[in-house]
């Protein structure tokens, strides 16, 4: 509450002359503004990568930060709200700098699923368009610092203490400020119950910067109101992205057919996606005969798979990976975790566009390759193999929808392809993880083999295409 109160009278104090007496003992007011630092910025041609939603960084570029005059009187009132921390900011502080701005937000998205809290019926819209959000306000905080290239309080004055390491780049807008808030904007859309919890966490996330020392008010307040424009154009195209649309269809019968009512995902071989110019541009060719000699073969496959024993040394690792792949992880949160891994051991933890990045083709290539899937499940509404020979007992429940291509063979495909591409030195590691993530559908007894093999060759399809996006969004 003190803190909340202050940055109240903060906001205000920035507006009126301050106390003819007040003096620092740098004697600020006769300081001129430094210049920039000769070398060793972060990404200072970031602000002209390429965005996702909004038209540009550039379009996006915020009012010009305060004169001289007013930035030394947010000086000497920064002097004053850094000296009345406590511990309770001090592990705010911490918290959030314990990675790139996104980090937070992400692993809030994570730490949800995994305690199985709702997050909407399609969690991974949520994933694409808070990171896409949080990508496309970096970019366009990133325009903005080093268009005005204003210095870091401590640049000014060289004494003032910093809780955090300053971060090489210009201060105005604050790049926490304003991912903070495009997520907690874009968040609050999908969960409206818990919008004043988002934009509470996007506001003490912001202004703990202002704590740490290293980002002036003004920047917290432009950054914010930067990541709430750019949330904005993000939940415009997600209400308009088809997803709310209801199914109007009907369940084909026949044979070969998948057999169920309401299945799943439905609608999601309609939706709009990302880069895909349809959502059947990398249809997989129809699957064979369900008396098929093919079929037959990959049918005794799953069949004949040793999955019913589960005290056997030989069965127990692969029993244990197909419910690993069918956990809130496995199903989810895994890329990002390897992610976190990999920016901590890269260092990158430093870089927020980079990560910004990271996250958003993470997201996006699970958005396309979602599409895409149900686009091939209900072109063909083929047979689950349990349903062609009751005699095979999966591990778990079966999605209730159809079998070919495999959703996780897809998802898991595309995601290690671009994280193969984000961390090359990784890639075989990565790529093995997709590949086990789409054979224990096969150990788990609800997919066949050509399930597989399509779902790998569609997401493998679908990644390529955000792999070429990535290699000419600026970046490089």
């Amino acid at each position: 509450m003190k803190h909340i109160l202050t940055t109240i009278l903060i906001a205000a104090f920035l507006f009126v002359q301050l106390p003819t007496g007040f003096a620092h003992k740098n004697n600020l007011a006769t300081q001129s503004a430094p210049s920039a630092p000769a070398s060793g910025q972060i990404e200072p041609n970031a602000g002209n990568w390429q965005t996702w939603v909004i038209s540009s960084g550039r379009d996006y570029r915020v009012p010009p930060p305060p004169g001289p005059a007013e930035t030394h009187s947010e000086l000497r009132s920064l002097v004053d709200l850094i000296s009345q921390n406590d511990q309770q900011t001090r592990q705010q502080i911490a918290f959030w700098d314990a990675g790139a701005p996104p980090y937070r937000w992400i692993d809030l998205i994570n730490s949800r699923l995994l305690a199985g809290t709702a997050t909407t019926a399609y969690p991974h819209r949520v994933y694409a368009y808070v990171a896409l959000a949080m990508y496309d306000a970096t970019i366009a905080t990133w325009e903005s610092k080093y268009f005005y290239d204003r210095r870091r309080p401590s640049e000014w004055d060289h004494n003032l203490p910093t809780a955090v390491a300053v971060p090489r780049s210009p201060s105005y807008p604050s790049e926490h400020s304003a991912a903070a808030q495009a997520a907690a904007t874009v968040l609050a859309h999908f969960l409206p119950a818990e919008a004043a919890s988002f934009n509470a966490m996007a506001e003490q996330a912001g202004w703990s910067r202002v704590l740490a020392g290293v980002q002036f008010p003004s920047d917290h307040y432009a950054g914010k109101a930067l990541g709430q424009r750019v949330a904005e154009q993000v939940i415009a195209q997600a209400d308009t992205d088809g997803s709310s649309l209801p199914w109007t269809g009907t369940v084909p019968t026949g044979p070969c057919k998948w057999i169920g009512t309401n299945p799943g995902n439905v609608t999601g071989g309609n939706w709009r996606p990302l880069l895909l110019t349809s959502p059947s541009q990398f249809r997989p060719p129809a699957p064979p005969d369900c008396n098929s000699t093919q079929v037959q073969s990959e049918l005794a496959d799953v069949r004949n798979f040793p999955r019913s024993a589960p005290g056997t040394a030989t069965t127990f690792p692969f029993r244990a990976k197909a419910f690993y792949w069918q956990s809130p992880e496995g199903l989810n949160s895994w890329p990002y975790r390897y992610a976190d891994k990999w920016i901590c051991e890269d260092r990158l933890d430093q870089n927020p566009p980079r990560v910004a990045r990271i996250y958003a083709l993470i997201a996006a290539v699970l958005f396309d390759s979602f599409i895409a899937s149900q686009d091939g499940k209900f072109a063909y509404w083929y047979i689950r193999p349990h349903q062609l020979d009751p005699s095979i007992i999966p591990l778990f429940p079966v999605p209730n929808f159809p079998s070919y291509p495999s959703n996780h063979s897809t998802f898991s495909a595309g995601r290690s392809e671009v994280l193969a591409y984000l961390f090359p030195s990784r890639a075989d590691f990565i790529r093995a993880v997709g590949k086990e993530g789409g054979d224990s559908r096969i150990w788990a007894g609800i997919h066949y083999q050509m399930d597989n093999v399509s779902g790998v060759e569609l997401g493998k399809s679908v990644a390529q295409v955000f792999v070429a996006r990535a290699q000419n969004d600026g970046s490089q």
